[in-house]
């Protein structure tokens, strides 16, 4: 697994996470994730998955190397609304025609 510490920094900062954030979701040290962070010392492999996916889990996908270098982004929310402004939707409450007779609508 590749998680490197500009990753965990960049996706703490996608989240507004601070360190504790983190070190609570993953239950892992604040003091090993700023380490690591600072790159002075690499977690040994499992605190790297809880690390991941502490992060993935707030919404963070990691994006592999692919000669663009490694990265992340936010996932896109399910229940987010889609602005496309050339689209109409229509609700089923209000396909009815309540207007009177002659008011055009």
């Amino acid at each position: 697994m590749c998680l490197s510490p500009a990753q965990c920094r960049a996706a703490r900062a996608l989240l507004a996470w601070s360190q504790d954030d983190l070190s609570s979701a993953a239950n892992v040290a604040k003091a090993t994730i700023a380490n690591f962070e600072a790159g002075k010392r690499a977690p040994d492999e499992r605190t790297l998955q809880d690390l991941k996916q502490a992060l993935e889990g707030g919404g963070v996908i990691f994006i592999p190397e692919n000669g663009g270098g490694a990265g992340v982004r936010l996932a896109k929310r399910a229940n987010s609304i889609d602005t496309n402004e050339t689209e109409t939707v229509q609700y089923e409450e209000y396909l009815e025609n309540d207007a009177p007779p002659g008011a055009g609508g």
